[in-house]
């Protein structure tokens, strides 16, 4: 029986300083096969250069880093073949076509030139390039050049590809180009992709992590971090009937099924309430059956399904209250 593959990406108790000021401190993760993640922080967490470590542009102050089961600082020209990067910015040259450019990185890429021609198709039809194949890239839109620096990151087939805000500055059918290209590489190739758009790493990506101050402050997928970190469920009501009653009533329900703010009765008498619960389970149903059985008039009743931002605020703002700041004042770089 073979040995299992190693992980596509092992960080081990990372550190990176420059100057005495410490950007990445102690950040360990595992990514799995063809998975995708979402590396998510605020400006200065040290997302950039936590990336830049891992494709072997930056060499870490301390701490381990393996590609594939490869390590990036003894083994940086196998590490390097297996990965296709995109940074935030990239520098792509503004006189060559489209079609020329991919074939002069296929070739640097040690891609056949038997294979590289289909290959070139194959990806201009995934970034939904073909029409543009012969233009200049210093002609392109904003929105056309970060899907040429996708279809070069994926064009050698590397089993990790890493994204450092893919889809900034694309308008709304862009987005949604990216992130149709970003989901169709799962299970083939494994994808971090770092971004502030939480919404796009919400619907793409299978798990997130998220840094601040240089520390791993959460990781797992949105629905567990909400749980870990938000710990409650919570339901908008608009109700009718008698408020002072109501607080019991619902413990009847659910010992932890709270309200937690009401507005004033409108003319026809209902109120909208804000109520909270510790249980994970769905209880619309039984509130709504609870209410009417007491004479309640219930006009509506919703399930706030927490955000991906609201975890992000909250994990961030919890590690800015547990983790001092640098003592020189500065924060971190990114």
């Amino acid at each position: 029986m073979s040995d299992p593959l190693p992980p596509a990406i092992e960080v081990s108790h990372l550190v990176k300083s420059y100057g005495g000021i410490t950007a990445v401190s102690d950040i360990s993760f595992t990514v799995a096969r063809g998975e995708i993640i979402g590396f998510l922080g605020p400006n200065g967490a040290g997302k950039s250069t936590t990336m830049r470590i891992l494709t072997g542009y930056l060499p870490a102050t301390s701490g381990s880093v393996k590609i594939c089961g490869m390590s990036v600082a003894t083994q940086p020209d196998e590490v390097k073949r297996r990965i296709g990067y995109m940074p935030e910015n990239n520098p792509l040259p503004e006189d060559m076509r489209v079609s020329e450019y991919l074939y002069f990185r296929g070739r640097l890429k040690e891609i056949s030139r038997r294979n590289l021609g289909p290959r070139i198709d194959e990806v201009l039809e995934l970034s939904d390039l073909k029409r543009v194949r012969h233009k200049i890239i210093g002609q392109l839109s904003k929105g056309f050049r970060q899907r040429v620096g996708i279809a070069e990151a994926i064009l050698a087939e590397p089993p990790v590809i890493i994204m450092d805000e893919p889809t900034i500055g694309l308008d709304p059918h862009q987005i949604l180009i990216v992130r149709d290209l970003i989901a169709s590489l799962r299970g083939r190739m494994t994808v971090i992709i770092s971004s502030h758009i939480l919404p796009e790493i919400e619907q793409t990506c299978d798990r997130v992590i998220i840094i601040n101050q240089g520390r791993v402050v959460a990781q797992g997928t949105p629905a567990d971090l909400r749980h870990e970190i938000l710990g409650h469920s919570r339901y908008q009501l608009q109700a009718a009937g008698d408020a002072a009653a109501l607080p019991a009533l619902l413990a009847t329900i659910e010992p932890t099924l709270t309200l937690t703010a009401q507005t004033d009765p409108d003319a026809a008498g209902f109120r909208t309430l804000s109520l909270s619960t510790e249980r994970d389970g769905e209880l619309g149903e039984a509130i709504l059956n609870t209410l009417l059985a007491k004479n309640y008039r219930v006009r509506a009743l919703t399930r706030e399904q927490p955000t991906l931002e609201d975890v992000f605020l909250a994990a961030t703002r919890r590690s800015w209250d547990v983790v001092s700041a640098p003592r020189n004042g500065n924060k971190p770089a990114a």
